[in-house]
């Protein structure tokens, strides 16, 4: 390969929340391994590898100018998040105005439902469901009502058409997050999938937000499929939000987009973005975006699927040969792993507090799924070299799961 998936990044002492947030929020982070361990960070989503070089390149040059007074996003950025859907994603008819910034998806989530609902108000999620949605639809006043996804007989997620279209009815509900590819199940949706949804939604005129921060990485083939191209419907009734930060490990720097091609629901949503007075872009996320956006990063994300698809299907198909009473489908898209350990607590008397501490114990950081829906699940972080993940595994059949 081109780029560099293989070297282990020491991020210990660098600001990172995987490495040194450990131990210091009980409940949120996980514990600090035991003496004679490393840590090896599988919860918090971001990745463990070095960022295409062009990103660096585009900020260096920035800060090589001595100024860094006020200023206007320059038009290489719209040119650049215009290429990148046209090319990554098939989008056509996306122009500059269509285009809105963002401090975060999940700010860009709370600005749209600020247009969408009243406060109090209730909003439907698919569930499982992300704990950045519970939490900032919670803080700012919202409902959530969920509409659990079933496992198929092959091991899919799939959304349950019926409950959703009665939790809609029942709950007078006009507006749903709808998260594509889903966090934390790693659902890439089908194009039939996501026609029926926004049948169900134009039938009951049922506003979307669509988080689709994940939808540069898509494993194994499949294909993401914007929201907003499956019918006129979804183009019209759609805010969709984007970010470089997950594709390009830039959670740090700051920086999302929306698209909106209603030009009334798009001036509506600006200026509800606009009235916290923080929402505006940095200089050096602009810029970081532009070096992502380059030809080398269209390169390093195809390197980057490859690498994360081979990660998946190594540590899905070590789970189903080793792991008796652990649970796993296999996601589709993002890096996530969503583990139900319920046969294997009952089966050993554990919880799956000691369970997670066990993990943590043997410095294999991974994350407690109770938040995301499910009493005995956990979410793990598969995006580092393999060599990392193998060696996980390897402390987890060890001391763990006592695999012989």
């Amino acid at each position: 390969m081109k780029y560099d998936f293989t070297s282990i990044l020491d991020r210990k002492g660098n600001d990172a929340m995987a490495v040194d947030a450990l131990g210091m929020r009980d409940g949120f982070a996980p514990g600090r391994p035991e003496k004679g361990f490393d840590v090896i960070p599988m919860w918090v989503a971001d990745m463990n590898f070095p960022v295409v070089p062009t990103i660096q390149q585009a900020v260096i040059e920035r800060t090589q100018h001595p100024a860094f007074g006020y200023f206007l996003p320059r038009d290489e950025y719209y040119d650049e998040i215009i290429a990148w859907q046209s090319k990554r994603h098939g989008v056509t008819g996306l122009s500059k105005e269509c285009i809105g910034y963002e401090n975060g998806v999940l700010g860009g989530v709370v600005s749209a439902l600020g247009v969408f609902c009243s406060k109090g108000d209730n909003v439907l999620l698919q569930g499982p469901t992300y704990i950045g949605f519970t939490h900032a639809l919670g803080n700012n006043g919202y409902n959530i009502v969920h509409n659990q996804m079933k496992l198929d007989s092959k091991g899919i997620w799939r959304i349950d058409f019926e409950d959703m279209e009665k939790k809609i009815i029942d709950n007078k509900i006009h507006a749903a997050v709808f998260c594509s590819p889903h966090n934390p199940c790693g659902r890439v949706w089908e194009r039939w999938e996501l026609e029926k949804a926004m049948a169900i939604f134009e039938k009951h005129q049922v506003n979307i937000v669509s988080d689709e921060i994940w939808s540069d990485i898509i494993l194994n083939g499949n294909t993401h499929i914007p929201t907003q191209m499956v019918s006129d419907y979804a183009r019209n009734h759609t805010v969709a939000l984007y970010a470089p930060s997950k594709t390009f490990n830039l959670a740090g720097l700051i920086g999302s987009y929306r698209i909106i091609y209603n030009p009334a629901l798009r001036d509506r949503v600006a200026k509800e973005s606009s009235l916290s007075h923080y929402n505006d872009m940095n200089v050096l996320s602009m810029h970081a975006l532009i070096g992502a956006y380059r030809s080398e990063g269209y390169e390093w994300v195809d390197e980057l699927c490859q690498v994360l698809s081979g990660n998946i299907n190594w540590a899905f198909d070590y789970i189903k040969s080793h792991y008796e009473g652990i649970e796993v489908s296999k996601p589709q898209g993002t890096y996530m792993l969503f583990l139900d350990c319920s046969s294997w607590c009952r089966d050993h008397s554990k919880t799956i507090d000691e369970l997670l501490k066990a993990g943590s114990d043997v410095g294999v950081a991974w994350q407690d799924g109770r938040p995301f829906g499910g009493e005995h699940t956990i979410r793990m972080n598969l995006a580092l070299p393999l060599s990392r993940v193998q060696e996980a595994f390897a402390r987890l059949s060890k001391h763990v799961f006592h695999v012989q």
